[in-house]
């Protein structure tokens, strides 16, 4: 019994000795792996969306200018030029027209106020005295908005060089009182007010 408890022992302390000897190496390990890093960054900003109108009283923006004593048949032009100032192209612009004083001048879809836009390819030639301003186009005119009743919500314009970034319009804005107004209208009177609106352009890969 002598010898078989010797040789327990023997083998107890062999087999502590391994897992020591296995613990160390592990441990080892631990400070053989191969490592890279490497980085890099970018920066983002964001474009701008500016369309304006130029200053208003001034040849640029007549759409201040009142009107007054009209009667059927009387038509009213106010040019006023519309600029991209912001940094990116537009995928379009609209116009909205609401009236604060309202009247049968402009509840009245049909007898009421019509409205139509055109552009010249360099500014308008102004003539008249004040506020019965007339305009010609020594250039190239085109249609930017067709006759249609003079309050409308995201009306969209054609045919605009300010799409563009950088690019201005000019318009020459017309209001013509039909001569089917009747009666009716006598005595009234409306404050309409032009609101453009530019939409950025579509997005795209950058």
């Amino acid at each position: 019994m002598g010898l078989s408890l010797k040789s327990t022992s023997g083998k107890l302390l062999a087999s502590a000795a391994l897992v020591g000897a296995a613990a160390s190496v592990a441990g080892l390990g631990t400070y053989g792996a191969f490592t890279s890093t490497t980085s890099a960054s970018t920066t983002v900003s964001s474009g701008t969306v500016v369309v304006g109108l130029g200053t208003a009283g001034s040849a640029t923006n007549r759409l201040t200018v009142a009107a007054s004593g009209i009667v059927p048949g009387d038509t009213i032009q106010r040019a006023v030029t519309l600029s991209n100032t912001g940094t990116q192209n537009l995928a379009g612009v609209t116009l909205t027209t609401a009236a604060t004083t309202s009247s049968k001048l402009d509840t009245d879809a049909t007898n009421g106020l019509q409205l139509v836009v055109d552009s010249c390819s360099v500014p308008w030639t102004e003539a008249g005295t004040a506020p019965a301003y007339t305009y010609t186009c020594s250039g190239t005119t085109a249609s930017v908005l067709a006759t249609h009743a003079v309050i409308g919500t995201n009306v969209s314009l054609a045919n605009l060089t300010s799409v563009t970034a950088g690019h201005a319009d000019n318009l020459r804005v017309t209001l013509t009182l039909p001569t089917s107004a009747d009666n009716t209208f006598q005595g009234t009177s409306s404050t309409v007010g032009f609101s453009f609106t530019g939409t950025q352009r579509s997005g795209t890969n950058q």
